[in-house]
């Protein structure tokens, strides 16, 4: 290759998914980095296994976690590939045509995925049109200060598209769901907030409503059967949830906190003797 490539696996407790992600990428990647923020399971062990090289820091959120390792990179050209992604073999036969340019036509390129929820894909309702910038040049490119759902920026602004997908296996049980989404929400409430946005009726009740009708009747989620009904409403659940969670950091109190247990004793004698 002309260009060699850096592919960078932000991960933690992956054990389950870090083998399948590494062997989709090994026929592109002129270098591994695992990117590990405090893994307690097997998912550096395995990693080793595989010679990559490791990297460790806490997690704050993803785009600040991704913008610390991206510099860690050896090589100029960047690939960022989730542990619960697979490189397809005609997405790494493309990017390997890409590299192998002394100049590619662009700095930064955008990854369709074909996602999955509990195993089986998702054509429509929303999930059909996923596309993430994930090839880049490393000098050039860093994700926008937010919480969550922060895109890529490549400060040259000459940006294209592959033909080529990423395989995203999304979930596969709802405590997995039902963790991520909290934690989302969390953060995306706390994006709006400091933006000045305020949660009323409207969100609360119109903007999940339409999100369902958005992803369900519009995107065509209903031919994706059960599975599009699911997904459908799990984005109407995700809109209300971080829209609750606003409304909750901007208009309700704080939670008194309970009384100092050293004078415990002397304000039970004093109800006490209040009732005699």
């Amino acid at each position: 290759m002309s260009n060699k490539l850096s592919v960078i696996i932000p991960c933690k407790d992956e054990e389950k998914n870090i083998s399948f992600c590494i062997e989709s990428i090994l026929s592109v990647a002129d270098e591994v980095l695992v990117a590990d923020s405090g893994s307690s399971d097997k998912t550096k062990e395995i990693a080793r296994q595989y010679g990559c090289r490791i990297i460790e820091r806490e997690y704050i959120n993803s785009a600040n976690f991704k913008n610390w390792a991206i510099p860690h990179a050896k090589y100029k050209w960047v690939l960022i590939v989730d542990s619960d992604e697979r490189v397809s073999p005609e997405l790494a036969e493309e990017i390997s045509e890409i590299m192998d340019k002394d100049v590619p036509e662009y700095d930064g390129y955008y990854i369709f995925r074909r996602n999955y929820l509990f195993g089986r894909l998702v054509k429509r309702s929303g999930w059909g049109n996923d596309s993430v910038l994930r090839l880049f040049k490393r000098d050039i490119a860093r994700y926008k200060d937010m919480r969550v759902h922060s895109e890529i920026v490549i400060s040259s602004g000459k940006v294209g598209k592959l033909n080529g997908k990423f395989d995203h296996y999304t979930y596969w049980d709802y405590s997995q769901i039902m963790k991520t989404y909290d934690m989302y929400t969390t953060w995306a409430a706390e994006d709006m907030r400091d933006k000045g946005v305020r949660s009323g009726f409207i969100n609360l009740m119109l903007t999940p409503a339409w999100r369902f009708f958005k992803h369900y009747i519009l995107q065509r989620g209903f031919l994706d059967g059960k599975a599009g009904l699911i997904v459908s409403g799990l984005s109407m659940y995700y809109v209300f949830l971080k829209y609750a969670k606003l409304w909750k950091m901007t208009i309700s109190e704080k939670r008194p906190l309970p009384p100092d247990i050293k004078d415990m004793g002397n304000r039970v004698s004093h109800i006490k003797k209040s009732k005699i």
